[in-house]
């Protein structure tokens, strides 16, 4: 046999080995391998970019961002990382709606590789705390539906909403500054939510074009990756490529949703209505909306649908190896009886639901895969608590054994409350605990027009046609 033959056959047999090795990932990655996709198992084989795992997460309020932050959560814990988290004096997001500074941090969750609770952005400040190399995405949500959500999650917080008669949300859009205060408590769940969150200003005038441009430029320039929440699977595959990660790396289930009665339909008009009472929101959305698909094409229509679809195939084992065999039910918070799953109610008038695992789950099951399955579903606040004791205990341990060395530039001292003059006031905190979250969300929103300018990303190649069925909250 000559030489060249023998090579050949060395070459195909490291190959097999290699694809039998990562077990699970065989079939994903000869799929793509079929259809010419970029790999599916990114890490660690050789001579491919490991994973990146410095990142920064905006959490936006309304945009499936809770589902997001536990996928982090869960990547950081399996992958040893730091996850930045709020001082007790905040509660579990960074003193919102407080522009973030660097005080808002707990000294034992420092120096971080993720940040993902949440904060108003402050890109200075943000810039301080984490590495320079890190990566920063955020989420948007199409302005119909995620208003809706906020009118109902948050009126028994936001006077602007509780001042409205009987609750309505069309007498609301009828005159909202009859309604509407730009300076009191909370007024930032009334108008334009997402720009007041990315740092913007919330009561620009929407005259002001020159202002929204700088703003969208600014976002741009900040941000890798603008995932969309109507759009979430898409959105991961991106993700997914822009980190170098797995796709066992981005594994969810959909958290705090909201029942259907908890929901209503807008009746014709008032999505225009809300549009341009929120025009700066609707002007992001649009512009990343358009910024998405663009990237998804650029990927390639059939790569993306194929990884969305081996996505959702692995996402369903995995929830029917937690739930027995099946697809979990969705149950109330009374009806869950694991107290460390029971997701935080806003109000009486809306039900935010969650998931029990089975009594019987730890027969045949490894105490690390009974965690796994705990972490998939667990609340934000929950999930923030037990991080801080298991990183607060490392630090703990890692300060006896280094008795010596040298702090993080940015820890101090453990403090009780805040310095006196970034002191929170009990009105500006998030409703008392647990405050409120985000969770997943959904409807049904276009593709943009062709020929829709969109912004030049970072990404390289993208692109798909399938629309992800998160539930809308």
């Amino acid at each position: 046999m000559s030489q060249k033959k023998i090579f050949l056959v060395l070459v195909t047999i490291s190959t097999v080995s290699l694809l039998l090795h990562h077990g699970g990932h065989l079939s994903w990655t000869m799929e793509a391998f079929h259809l010419g996709c970029p790999a599916l198992r990114s890490h660690p084989a050789p001579g491919l970019k490991p994973k990146h795992t410095n990142v920064a997460f905006l959490k936006t309020h309304k945009t499936a961002s809770t589902t997001m932050q536990n996928l982090l959560f869960r990547f950081a814990e399996r992958n040893n990382l730091t996850v930045a988290l709020p001082v007790q004096a905040c509660g579990h997001q960074f003193c919102y709606p407080r522009s973030f500074t660097t005080h808002f941090v707990h000294p034992h969750t420092l120096p971080p590789n993720i940040v993902t609770s949440h904060m108003r952005f402050n890109k200075a400040e943000t810039r301080r705390l984490m590495p320079n190399d890190t990566i920063y995405i955020t989420i948007l949500r199409e302005p119909g539906s995620m208003f809706e959500s906020l009118f109902s999650y948050y009126n028994q917080y936001c006077q602007s909403f509780k001042r409205v008669p009987n609750g309505s949300l069309e007498v609301f859009l009828e005159e909202p500054w009859r309604y509407y205060r730009p300076d009191e408590k909370d007024s930032m769940y009334a108008r334009n939510t997402l720009t007041f969150d990315l740092g913007g200003d919330k009561d620009r005038p929407a005259a002001d074009v020159a202002y929204a441009r700088g703003f969208l430029a600014e976002v741009d320039r900040v941000f890798s990756l603008v995932m969309i929440a109507e759009y979430f699977d898409e959105s991961l595959v991106l993700l997914r490529h822009l980190l170098s990660w797995d796709l066992d790396d981005i594994l969810y289930v959909k958290l705090n949703m909201r029942t259907p009665s908890s929901k209503r339909s807008l009746s014709p008009g008032l999505p225009a209505k809300i549009r341009a009472w929120n025009s700066l929101d609707a002007r992001l959305y649009d512009h990343f909306n358009a910024s998405l698909w663009r990237q998804l094409s650029a990927l390639g229509p059939a790569c993306v649908a194929r990884e969305v679809k081996l996505l959702r195939q692995a996402q369903e084992r995995l929830v029917k190896s937690c739930f027995g065999g099946r697809m979990p039910l969705l149950r109330s918070a009374a009806q869950i009886k694991n107290k460390d799953l029971r997701p935080w109610q806003p109000s009486g008038k809306v039900d935010i639901v969650g998931y029990d695992l089975p009594v019987n789950l730890s027969r045949g099951f490894s105490s690390q895969a009974q965690e796994l399955c705990l972490k998939l579903i667990m609340p934000e606040v929950q999930y923030t608590q037990v991080l801080l004791r298991t990183q607060s205990l490392h630090y703990r341990r890692g300060y006896q054994l280094r008795p010596g060395q040298q702090s993080h530039p940015l820890q101090q001292p453990i403090r009780t409350a805040l310095p006196r003059h970034l002191q929170v006031q009990r009105s500006q905190l998030p409703p008392a605990a647990p405050g409120p979250a985000s969770g997943t969300g959904s409807t049904s929103t276009p593709k943009p027009a062709a020929g829709t300018q969109v912004r030049t990303t970072k990404l390289g190649p993208k692109s798909s046609q399938t629309q992800a069925s998160l539930t809308q909250k």
